[in-house]
């Protein structure tokens, strides 16, 4: 009779784990599997790449500067993107040459190593890759254009396959959540493009109609889709404001259902130095938290967004870097790290799982003028 009891015995460690695991799965801020995750940034000034090691806790370890193979001059901005497999992390060179530098991502220490660089149309403030990881989009501001670029199975960027003039100041541009559309904002003529995008053959087509147009002297600049697919958020740099749309998948529509602001309360607009100057905006991976950042006031402000209507609540601002252009939320959706481009600095925020509001955990240096981050989990 005692050999049951002895099986039962021996059981009760391994059902006790299994139990504590499906527990902790369903704590927030608690990942099983504890995938690696890893921040990337863009330095123009110093023409590198500042990668970091992020704990569970949101402390950053820097593992790796990664300098631009074949590249001399600093840029005004480094722009990157990571192919949807990732595996491949690409960044936009906007001094002459112009060049998109193509790295391998290490699957195990997320560290990055040149594979080859890759012609580009313009200097390019904005480059993305199409959910299908075979091509590149790319905006030019002082250029007025967008472009598309096949990536090569190796993933360096082959010959623009297409250069499509613009409005004024072409500034960001991304593929529609299905990949059947390519939107791009023109800050200059305040427009958003809408193209329809041939992912089998890589075409780009204006749609019908070809624009959308938003506030005059507004400067639409960065925009980001709900994770839902149903909404799409644009931050405009010269007024400040954050505008929600109502997003059609079918048409690939865009409806203004709300617009609020990125300037923090009191913000005194008159003086000729206090001109807004929004810069980026991001999404949590749930949808449920909105962020933008703001140039002139060096702040973050954040959003509680309605999952059924779309429309956005400000929860506050936040005091960041010095000439915030860039900031990204990581995979798990618990932090936030932003940059300066004045400060040569980077400061990572947890992001409170009820509230969304934002709490400054540390800073760390970076390359010479910071302008972009990129997150990624791996693997």
């Amino acid at each position: 009779m005692l050999r049951p009891t002895r099986r039962i015995a021996s059981r009760l460690p391994h059902v006790a784990i299994a139990t504590t695991l499906a527990f902790l799965a369903l704590i927030p801020g608690v990942r099983a599997g504890m995938a690696e995750t890893f921040a990337y940034v863009g330095n123009a000034d110093s023409n590198d790449i500042s990668v970091f090691k992020m704990a569970e806790s949101g402390e950053m370890m820097p593992v790796q500067t990664a300098g631009f193979t074949g590249v001399e001059k600093p840029g005004s901005s480094t722009p990157l993107a990571i192919t949807p497999d990732k595996r491949v992390l690409i960044a936009g060179i906007r001094s002459q040459p112009y060049l998109a530098v193509s790295f391998a991502i290490d699957p195990k220490t997320g560290q990055l190593s040149h594979i080859g660089n890759g012609p580009l149309a313009d200097s390019m403030a904005n480059i993305a890759v199409d959910r299908s990881g075979k091509f590149l989009f790319s905006a030019s501001y002082g250029g007025n254009k967008v472009a598309l670029n096949p990536l090569q199975a190796n993933g360096v960027v082959g010959e623009p396959k297409q250069v499509i003039p613009t409005g004024l100041n072409a500034h960001a541009v991304l593929p529609s959540p299905d990949n059947r559309f390519v939107f791009a904002t023109n800050l200059g003529s305040d427009q958003v493009l809408s193209f329809a995008f041939d992912a089998a053959t890589g075409t780009l087509t204006p749609s019908d109609p070809p624009a959308h147009k938003v506030a005059e002297k507004s400067g639409p600049r960065h925009f980001v889709f709900h994770p839902g697919g149903k909404f799409v958020y644009l931050v405009h740099e010269l007024n400040g404001d954050v505008a929600a749309f109502s997003y059609e998948a079918k048409s690939g529509a865009w409806t203004e259902i709300q617009r609020t602001s990125a300037l923090p309360e009191g913000f005194n607009g008159k003086a000729s130095d206090k001109k807004p100057w929004a810069a980026d905006i991001h999404i949590t991976p749930d949808g449920r938290f909105l962020y933008a950042s703001e140039r002139t006031t060096n702040t973050l402000t954040a959003y509680k967004v309605d999952a059924t209507s779309g429309k956005l609540t400000t929860i506050g601002s936040v005091p960041t870097e010095k000439q915030p252009r860039g900031f990204n939320i990581d995979p798990s959706g618990r932090y936030l790290a932003a940059v300066g481009e004045l400060s040569d600095g980077m400061t990572v925020y947890a992001i409170n799982q009820s509230s969304g509001a934002l709490a400054k955990l540390k800073s760390y240096p970076t390359g010479k003028k910071p302008n972009w981050v990129e997150f990624l989990s791996l693997p």
